[in-house]
This record gives C-alpha cells, structure tokens and sequence, in this order.
C-alpha cells in the first residue's frame, strides 16, 4: 500500500513540476514579447517597431539619396557624361547639408509616382509642377521656382498663331504625364503626339514630325533661339503659369527637412547664384 501510494504521490509531484516549469516558459515569453511590443511608457509600439524606416534615416544609412529624373535643360542635363543644370546642382547642395551623396536615375515620367512608393527613388526632383495630383500622390515641398507652359514651333509661324485656339488643328508633341500634356488636353488640343520625355517633344518639331509642342518656359529659353541648339525655333503662346517643388514619399520627414535647408540655401545666396547661372525665377 505505502509503496502503490509513493508511486502516485511521485506522478501527482511530476506532473505539477512539468505544470510549474511550462508556466515559467509561458512567463518568460510573456515578459519578452511585452520588452518588444511596449517601451518605457508601456504603451504597445508594434507598429512602431515594424514600420519602415524613416526617409532621412534610410538615405543616411544607405549614404546616398536616389533622385528621378528625366533629361530636361536647364535643369538636369548631361555635360561631359555628368549631370548637371539648375536642379542637380541645388540637389547636390542639399545632399552635402544631409551628409550623403546624391545619384541621380533617369525614369519614364509616366512611372513617377510608382517609382517613389517601391523606394526604387527617394525623390522626384526634375522641374515637377506642383499639381493637386502630385499632391494626392506625394509629399510635395514648398515651391522652389516659378514656372509655365509654352507652346514652341518654328520661329517663322510665331505671327500667324496668338493662342490656344488657333493651334486646335496643329500637331502638337507632349511629355507623357507632363504638365504640358495636361494643359494642352485643358486647353482643348487632341492633336498630340505623346513623347517619353520634353526633349524629344522639342526633337519632334525641330524634325518637322510635329507642328509644335508643348514644354515648360524654363527649356524653351534654354533650347530655343538664336544661341540654342535650335535657333530656328520659338514661342509666344503661354498656357498655364505654375511652380516646381520636389516630390517625396507621403508622410517623408524629408520634406520637412528639404522646406528647412532650402531656407538656409536661400539665406547664404547658393540659390541666387543658381539662379542666375540657370536663369530660373526662384521662389524664396
């Protein structure tokens, strides 16, 4: 009998030490899921804790801040193999006051938005006209500079078309996804021919492939006119007024941070100095 019971006794003391060390496990893993899930305040920062990066950190981890672009005179074009123009030299000036490099990568305009949420670019910053749709889609800056879109054709038409209207039955050449795109289709124009990028919209007409085309103010002045690589070219009719800012992701605290260091390039003359080297009309 003394040793049936010494039996049982010995499986009832197994059982609550197997119950007892299963609660020490379920406790410890307790303990440490709440060290992950909660901080000091004990509030739950779950999210917090699985949240992507935020932008300015990721750029000064990765040491460098991935800008799209679009080749477009004067602000990012290639000289000698280099970029440069209004826009990547102000890049690059923010890039030095955030301590990283700046690489600039050529993308289809159409792709820009999508571009920016998969992180394949930082920022969009390449004369982009601040619209309600960049707005919807982004983080968008302050506006930086002063802007239009123009309608350029051969210099020798100049007199004989004074406005919109007057240009319904032309063929007209767009950036896809551009500003010009969007006010020639406001001003009623369905005669487009669709480019990849403003450069080869002007190409279009230089060719004779287009009547005209339709380009932001700040690349006419620089590509068009005696002096320009198409001194047979001009414009007269202007469409929209408008202004550039650069595009980040929604809720970037880089935007803050852009708003904050454009001030101080303001505040020390780099922008002037830009400004007229590129002739841009910046907003201060």
């Amino acid at each position: 009998m003394n040793v049936e019971r010494n039996k049982k006794m010995k499986k009832v003391l197994s059982v609550i030490l197997a119950a007892v060390m299963m609660l020490s496990v379920v406790t410890l893993f307790a303990a440490c899921s709440k060290d992950a899930k909660t901080d000091e305040t004990g509030k739950d920062n779950t999210v917090a804790n699985s949240a992507a990066v935020a932008d300015l950190d990721l750029i000064k981890q990765k040491g460098k801040m991935v800008i799209g672009i679009t080749e477009y005179k004067p602000m990012n074009y290639k000289e000698n193999n280099e970029w440069t123009g209004f826009d990547t030299e102000f890049a690059q000036a923010v890039g030095a006051k955030l301590g990283v490099d700046v690489e600039f990568v050529e993308i289809n305009w159409n792709n820009k938005f999508n571009e920016l949420s998969t992180k394949n670019i930082d920022a969009i910053w390449n004369g982009m006209t601040i619209t309600d749709e960049v707005k919807d889609a982004t983080d968008v800056s302050e506006a930086y500079a002063e802007n239009a879109q123009v309608v350029v054709m051969k210099s020798s038409n100049l007199d004989q078309y004074k406005d919109a209207a007057s240009i319904k039955d032309l063929s007209i050449a767009v950036e896809g996804g551009s500003a010009g795109e969007k006010a020639a289709k406001a001003a009623g124009l369905a005669n487009l021919v669709v480019s990849d990028t403003q450069a080869l919209a002007l190409t279009e007409v230089a060719s004779g492939s287009a009547d005209a085309c339709i380009i932001d103010l700040t690349m006419a002045n620089s590509m068009t006119g005696e002096g320009s690589g198409n001194p047979t070219l001009g414009f007269s009719i202007k469409l929209e007024a408008e202004e550039y800012g650069v595009a980040f992701r929604k809720g970037s605290d880089l935007t803050a941070k852009f708003n904050e260091i454009k001030k101080e390039l303001v505040a020390d003359g780099t922008l002037d100095k830009l400004a007229q080297k590129y002739e841009i009309a910046i907003i201060k």
